[in-house]
C-alpha cells in the first residue's frame, strides 16, 4: 500500500497533514524543517535530527506511532520513494509520512472512498449491461431488494475497512513480502506464478473460511445477512455483515505476508477480487465450466446454502465433497425461467431453508403484489 500513500500523499494528503498538525514554527522540530525538507525533496527519508526530536517531544501516543516500523529499507516515509518525490509539505506535519496513526488514517479514508466506487460502479455496470432483470419475477426475489443490498454494502465497507487497515499498514511499515523491482524474486519467471499461487492459496483458505461461517451459531450471528438473497443482483456482492465480509477476505491479506508479491500485481489483484464478488452475484450463467466458480455456481450456493464454498474454483469443493453441478436447466435462456424450473428451485430451497435457518422472515416482492392482488378485487 505504500504505492497508494505515495499518490495519495504527493498529491494533497502532504499538505492536509501540514496544513491540520503542522509544526510549531518556534519549536525544536520547527528549526530542522528546512533541513528535513530539503532532504526529502531529493528522495531521502526525513533526517535523523527531526525524527529524533519529534520523537523526544511529540505526545507519548504519536511518539508510539512513530517508533512501530519493520524492515527500514522498505518503511514508506523512510525508504526512497518508487514515482514521486516528496513534496515541500512532507516535512511540515507533526504526523510524519512514517508515522502509523497518518498512514491508518489516510488508507481508511482512500479505502473506503474507492471501496464505495468500485463496488457500486462495477455492480452498476454489471446490473445495466449484464444482468437479467427477468429475475424481479422470481418468487424468491425480496420486496426493494436491491436498495436493500446496496445499503447493506454501502454500510458494511467501512468497517470493513477499519478491520482491514492494519494489515495495509503492516504492509506500509516494511512487515510483508510485497516488492517492486521485477528483478526480484525470481524475476519474470515468479511474475507470472505469483497468480496462480495466490488464488489457489485464497480459493483454499476462503473455501474453509466459508464453510466456518456456515456453522449454526456462525452463520446465525454473521452470515446470516448475506444469504439474506436467495436471487441475488450484482449489488448483494458486498452485501455482508462487516465481519463476515473481512473473514472471507483475510486470505487476501495473509498472502503478501506469506509469499513475495510484486505491488503493482498485489493491487490489480484487490481490485479483481472485488470486480469477482460482483461476477458471481450478476445472475447471468455464462461459465458452464468444470473448473470455473462462476454465477452459476455461486447461485447454487444461495439458492441451497450448504454447497459451493469456493471463491474462484470448484477443486477444493470436488476435494471435500461440498461441490454441487449447477442445473442444465441454468444456462438454457428459455429453460431457467420456465415455471417448472423454478418451482423445482423453490420447493427444494424452502425444504433447505426449514433446516438451516428455521422460520423464514424475509419479505418477498411475489408475497406483496399477491396480497395488493387480493385486496384489490374485494
Amino acid at each position: 500500500m505504500d504505492l497508494i500513500l505515495e499518490v495519495a500523499d504527493y498529491y494533497g494528503f502532504d499538505k492536509f497533514y501540514a496544513t491540520l498538525f503542522p509544526i510549531a514554527p518556534d519549536s525544536v522540530i520547527g528549526s530542522t524543517a528546512a533541513a528535513a525538507a530539503s532532504a526529502v525533496t531529493h528522495n531521502s527519508s526525513p533526517t535523523e535530527q527531526i525524527v529524533s526530536t519529534f520523537r523526544t517531544q511529540a505526545p507519548k501516543f504519536l511518539k508510539f506511532a512513530a517508533n512501530w516500523h519493520g524492515n527500514k529499507l522498505d518503511r514508506y516515509g523512510v525508504a526512497p520513494t518508487h514515482w514521486f518525490a516528496p513534496t515541500e509539505y512532507a516535512a511540515e506535519s507533526i504526523l510524519l509520512r512514517d508515522n502509523i496513526l497518518r498512514q491508518s488514517l489516510t488508507l481508511f479514508l482512500i479505502t473506503t472512498f474507492f471501496g464505495w466506487v468500485l463496488y457500486l460502479g462495477t455492480a452498476w455496470i454489471s446490473y445495466i449491461f449484464v444482468y437479467d432483470h427477468d429475475n424481479f419475477n422470481h418468487p424468491k426475489f425480496l420486496k426493494n431488494q436491491m436498495r436493500l443490498e446496496i445499503i447493506r454494502g454501502v454500510t458494511a465497507i467501512p468497517t470493513m475497512t477499519a478491520l482491514t487497515v492494519p494489515w495495509f499498514v503492516a504492509e506500509a511499515q516494511g512487515y510483508s513480502k510485497l516488492y517492486y523491482s521485477l528483478e526480484d524474486n525470481g524475476g519474470y519467471f515468479y511474475l507470472f506464478m505469483q497468480f496462480p499461487i495466490f488464488l489457489l492459496f485464497t480459493d483454499f483458505v476462503i473455501y474453509w473460511a466459508h464453510r466456518w461461517l456456515h456453522h449454526p451459531w456462525v452463520y446465525k450471528n454473521l452470515h446470516k445477512p448475506h444469504h439474506k438473497w436467495i436471487v441475488s443482483t450484482p449489488f448483494a456482492s458486498h452485501a455482508f455483515h462487516p465481519v463476515d465480509g473481512y473473514v472471507q477476505s483475510i486470505a487476501y491479506h495473509i498472502f503478501p505476508f506469506v509469499f513475495p508479491l510484486q505491488k503493482i500485481c498485489y493491487l490489480g489483484l484487490f481490485m479483481f477480487v472485488n470486480i469477482w464478488s460482483v461476477l458471481i452475484h450478476d445472475g447471468e450463467y455464462l461459465a458452464h465450466d468444470p473448473i470455473i466458480n462462476g454465477s452459476a455456481c455461486h447461485t447454487i450456493h444461495h439458492l441451497y446454502f450448504n454447497y459451493n464454498y469456493g471463491q474462484y474454483t470448484t477443486f477444493w469443493d470436488r476435494l471435500f465433497g461440498t461441490h454441487r453441478q449447477p442445473d442444465k436447466e441454468l444456462f438454457n435462456p428459455w429453460e431457467k425461467k420456465a415455471g417448472k424450473t423454478i418451482k423445482k428451485q423453490v420447493v427444494e430451497m424452502e425444504h433447505i431453508l426449514a433446516e438451516v435457518e428455521g422460520e423464514d422472515d424475509r419479505v418477498y416482492a411475489s408475497a406483496v403484489t399477491e396480497t395488493v392482488s387480493v385486496t384489490k378485487r374485494r
